[in-house]
């Protein structure tokens, strides 16, 4: 499984960006896609995710409202919709896939994409 992120740049507070995470292909029935992200000197966050299935969708508390994950099924493609960007959103954004397999959890990560907000 490889993914490949997309989209990251430099934008001024109050602006949008919408970053993508191609997935290659992938079998699994149920499985969750995430975007984290990590800004220097603190720890990697969970963000977003979705569930396949049902599209099941969840967002850190700083970011509800502002953020919208979403999925493309014919493109293997995660979005991150970010609106209202803030100088604290500034980060690498990374995507994550994981599954579970049996009694084994597997995941998997994208080599990330850096976005800055600032004025």
């Amino acid at each position: 499984v490889q993914l490949v992120e997309s989209g990251g740049g430099s934008v001024q507070p109050g602006g949008s960006l919408r970053l993508s995470c191609a997935v290659s292909t992938f079998t699994f029935s149920t499985y969750a896609t995430s975007w984290y992200r990590q800004a220097p000197g603190k720890e990697r966050e969970l963000v977003a995710s979705i569930i396949s299935g049902g599209d099941t969708t969840n967002y850190a508390d700083s970011v509800k409202g502002r953020f919208t994950i979403s999925r493309d099924i014919a493109k293997n493609t995660v979005y991150l919709q970010m609106n209202s960007l803030k100088p604290e959103d500034t980060a690498k954004y990374y995507c994550n896939l994981n599954y579970w397999h049996g009694l084994q959890f597997r995941q998997y990560w994208g080599q990330g994409t850096q976005v800055t907000v600032s004025s």
